[in-house]
């Protein structure tokens, strides 16, 4: 298996192999451009942050500036809303639904250090995938740790740390991200 093929199976890899500096190294350069273009060049953003993403659906807007790890491992829906400061840390796949909105300086990650030192040292590490459901909102400041599910038409809240998956429906909040309401109940 290439170290590739090792990061999106769960098991542990080297981040430092050729093929993976050599993608980052493109994803770098994809979002300087990016994140240089004239955010009034709606036609122009959009095009390069399909060529960003691994897919992106209709009406997919991505503020500036922002962050990820190869870009292709995220596929977004459509109505999708990222706003400004947002990293999506997506060594391992980062799937979200239709009408998610993300808001400023919320970070999505899908890679953990070895919890063995010599691993650790040696700079190998594991991902783990992150699934957002349809009608999402992640509110500002916000960090969703790798292999989190957060279910459809919940609401996290700002500048919570979600550790766990977030069932569907749901209002949660904290550090750690705590569900504290059942949003069919209102």
């Amino acid at each position: 298996m290439t170290e590739k093929e090792k990061s999106h199976a769960g098991m542990l890899y080297q981040p430092g192999d050729p093929e993976l500096v050599a993608d980052r190294d493109m994803t770098i350069k994809k979002l300087h451009d990016y994140n240089n273009i004239h955010p009034l060049d709606r036609d122009v953003r959009k095009a390069a942050i399909r060529e960003l993403l691994g897919k992106t659906g209709d009406n997919c807007v991505v503020e500036q500036p922002f962050f990820c790890t190869y870009g292709y491992n995220t596929t977004v829906g459509d109505n999708f809303f990222l706003n400004v400061n947002c990293k999506l840390m997506d060594s391992g796949k980062i799937t979200i639904g239709n009408n998610v909105f993300i808001a400023p300086n919320v970070c999505i990650i899908t890679e953990e250090h070895a919890m063995n030192v010599e691993q650790r040292v040696a700079g190998l590490e594991y991902t783990h995938p992150v699934n957002i459901g349809d009608n999402v909102w992640i509110c500002a400041g916000a960090i969703v740790l790798p292999g989190v599910t957060i279910g459809a038409n919940s609401i996290i809240g700002a500048g919570s740390v979600v550790t766990k998956d977030i069932p569907p429906n749901r209002l949660a909040v904290g550090n750690p991200c705590r569900v504290i309401r059942n949003l069919n109940d209102e």
